[in-house]
């Protein structure tokens, strides 16, 4: 793990640590919470609430692609959920699961503040507005011809 002595023994960088491990990692090893409570000097447990409170933040490694779903009112009422069923169905995942071969992680999100261009898929931190199911298999066919080759 990412030495901590960059930082100050401050409660105010929590947040910049757990993004820089997070960079490094993928996620939030377990590991890592007791170096930044040592570090820190605060507990895991309020570590862990940092972590659970923040959706950007995954204890469990993720896969190589992350795709986000906004389910937000405006995004729901434009298909939101029957992309997410398209999506479940292509990756054979659900919402916080990661594919066998750790190429796919799927999460959805409750509002990305982009509802005029909903529904918002994100692909790898990349934003696509007003998608439909056809969309996101153009999406999907062309993530995995770019892993192909």
């Amino acid at each position: 793990m990412e030495n901590l002595s960059e930082f100050e023994a401050n409660q105010k960088d929590l947040i910049h640590i757990l993004h820089k491990i997070q960079a490094e990692y993928g996620y939030i090893p377990s590991q890592a919470l007791s170096s930044i409570s040592k570090h820190l000097k605060i507990s895991e447990s309020e570590i862990f609430g940092v972590l659970t409170f923040y959706k950007a933040f995954s204890l469990k490694p993720r896969g190589k692609h992350l795709g986000t779903i906004c389910m937000g009112t405006a995004c729901h009422v434009r298909g939101a959920p029957m992309i997410l069923d398209e999506l479940k169905r292509q990756l054979s995942i659900e919402p916080g699961e990661t594919t066998e071969d750790d190429l796919f992680t799927l999460e959805t999100v409750n509002c990305v503040g982009a509802c005029a261009l909903g529904p918002i898929v994100i692909s790898d931190g990349n934003y696509h507005g007003q998608m439909n199911t056809r969309e996101v298999n153009k999406l999907i066919k062309k993530i995995k011809k770019e892993i192909k080759e």
